[in-house]
């Protein structure tokens, strides 16, 4: 089940093609959460575990980005995020795997545990960094860092049409998984949503299967860089391409498989509240997942909030762990 994709649309298979540098599928596992209002089973979909290198729902979107860079003949990749970005650091290890150069424009941010560690990183990976955002001139930076360098550029969050195929497949993933008996099927599906691509993909998959399941997009970051308006552009732009690519791929009532989440963003990107610190300490007690309180603490969040007010005994919930299990090459 590595490639549903082009296994299930093979003119896609032959014109998309993706690296196998994600561990697919990942396993799905149902646990109990004991809450306040009762006990209740729970499905968990386990991204964290994509790769032995450097996990987390980046992996599936690098495999057809890096795939590309490759394609082009670049030498160097290039990318963006914040300074405990996992993009920009899932970015830098697997394109260092691939012999590939890797240059990281990185903001500020607020300051949270994993920060140095993720800088450490780049560090001992040899990544090029550069400071990027605010009034800095972004188009002398560019010119200045990219030029000339023989690199290909992947947008911030591994975020466009190319990436989101990556979650695509992954909705195709869990359609099979939960045929096979492997995993109950859910109502709805919880992810952390930053830059959008990783739920977009995801809701298109699910609904190109037939599952009939909601993806709860858990808005993580600010506005511009994470909108409902900006995720179903994107849903709709990518649908366009690949059935255009191949007509038999169709993705009935997509547009009602994402329900947009804003409700759960604690002040801002990077920032917490007392519901984020609460879910990750749930998470870890309850289920033995090790989350964060940028994206994931605010997804799971969002799914306890919805299992003790929302009176829909019926339904069946997955969570859908976005976060990197593997622990970084740093001492520290």
């Amino acid at each position: 089940m590595s490639d549903l994709l082009a296994k299930c649309y093979p003119a896609l298979g032959n014109t998309l093609s993706k690296l196998a540098i994600a561990d697919l599928p990942t396993p799905a596992s149902k646990y109990v959460l004991s809450l306040p209002t009762g006990d209740i089973e729970i499905a968990v979909k386990h991204d964290e575990a994509t790769s032995s290198l450097y996990g987390g729902n980046k992996v599936r979107k690098l495999e057809y980005l890096l795939q590309r860079a490759r394609q082009r003949g670049a030498t160097r990749v290039a990318t963006f995020g914040a300074a405990g970005s996992n993009h920009a650091l899932a970015t830098a290890m697997h394109a260092r795997a691939l012999g590939l150069e890797c240059t990281c424009f990185l903001s500020g941010q607020k300051v949270t545990p994993d920060v140095a560690r993720t800088l450490d990183a780049h560090r001992q990976l040899g990544t090029e960094i550069i400071r990027w955002g605010g009034s800095i001139d972004q188009v002398a930076l560019f010119r200045q860092h990219l030029q000339g360098r023989n690199t290909w550029v992947i947008p911030l969050g591994g975020t466009c049409w190319l990436g989101a195929l990556g979650f695509v497949n992954a909705g195709l993933e869990l359609a099979r998984q939960v045929d096979d008996g492997l995993v109950g099927k859910p109502d709805r599906v919880y992810i952390a949503c930053g830059t959008t691509g990783s739920a977009a993909g995801l809701a298109l998959g699910i609904a190109a299967a037939r599952l009939d399941a909601t993806v709860h997009a858990v808005q993580v970051a600010d506005y511009p860089f994470s909108s409902e308006t900006k995720l179903r552009r994107l849903m709709a732009k990518t649908l366009s391409l690949v059935s255009r690519m191949d007509p038999t791929f169709t993705a009935r009532d997509w547009a009602s498989r994402i329900v947009w989440r804003d409700e759960f963003l604690a002040g801002g990107y990077a920032r917490e509240d007392e519901a984020t610190v609460a879910a990750v300490a749930t998470a870890r007690d309850q289920l033995g997942l090790s989350l964060e309180t940028t994206y994931t603490g605010k997804a799971m969040a969002a799914m306890l909030h919805d299992l003790q007010t929302t009176n829909l005994p019926d339904e069946y919930f997955m969570f859908w762990n976005t976060y990197n299990a593997q622990p970084l090459p740093v001492a520290g």
